[in-house]
């Protein structure tokens, strides 16, 4: 960032720029860093992010040099910015088990950490049939597909799995009832026509079929279900700032 700054700072000088204006110029530009070049999406029930990772940072964390679970975005802010990173945005991206380990498959670096669990029948909306994935590749393309759909390859970076899918091939997932009184809090991640990715948690209770059906609204094809009353975000630009829990993976998007 320093460098850039700097770089910055030459090419207006070079065009005999008072100081002063020099100045606005650069408050300017670090103001709209560290922000989505989508456009973002207004709806009052949920905060919500648009991230174009052909011009954004999205990386997923789970473990700190030493071992140990970052657990929440604080911890993980922390973390960064003694490396002199800045974090931009932070969701939690999976459930988990008692241990704090990812539930299913969680591949961190091009390294798969957790196997894919292909359990068709077990308790809790994980194994809400049909479950599913949400992964990016080295070349910066962003993917929700059903577990059963899923292929492991080197080209996949980062990976988490978790269920039940939300939107799936453009509809609504069948099992959920509109009007439903099975209420949390819930966040997920739905890719856009555009191939941008859209995360959301609601600000308040809702059921999966309004949940769902806001992915839906915006023309996701498939989404997928994250967590639920455990669910938290981060995202100063919003002024929306939970930096506490106790959860296993981060999502998270960076500025070096």
């Amino acid at each position: 960032m320093i460098n850039w700054l700097h770089n910055e700072w030459k090419k207006l000088a070079y065009y005999n720029m008072k100081p002063s204006i020099i100045c606005l110029l650069i408050q300017i530009l670090l103001i709209t860093s560290c922000t989505s070049t989508a456009q973002q999406i207004e709806d009052n029930r949920f905060i919500s992010y648009i991230v174009n990772l052909k011009t954004q940072t999205l990386k997923f964390y789970l473990k700190n040099s030493e071992g140990v679970n970052y657990g929440n975005f604080q911890n993980l802010k922390t973390s960064l910015e003694n490396s002199n990173q800045k974090l931009c945005f932070a969701m939690n991206g999976g459930m988990y088990l008692k241990d704090g380990s990812p539930q299913g498959l969680y591949i961190e670096k091009g390294i798969t950490k957790t196997k894919i669990d292909t359990v068709k029948k077990a308790y809790g909306n994980f194994y809400l049939q049909p479950n599913g994935v949400f992964y990016i590749t080295k070349n910066n393309t962003g993917v929700v597909c059903r577990t059963i759909d899923f292929k492991s390859h080197s080209d996949i970076i980062y990976a988490t799995q978790s269920g039940p899918m939300l939107v799936i091939g453009g509809e609504i997932h069948p099992v959920f009832v509109k009007g439903s009184k099975n209420l949390h809090i819930r966040n997920g991640v739905g890719v856009l026509p555009n191939g941008t990715l859209l995360f959301a948690m609601s600000k308040d209770l809702i059921s999966l079929y309004e949940f769902a059906e806001f992915f839906k609204s915006h023309g996701c094809k498939n989404a997928l279900y994250l967590d639920g009353f455990v669910s938290k975000t981060y995202l100063p630009k919003k002024k929306w700032e939970q930096l506490d829990g106790d959860f296993g993976v981060i999502i998270a998007e960076i500025e070096k």
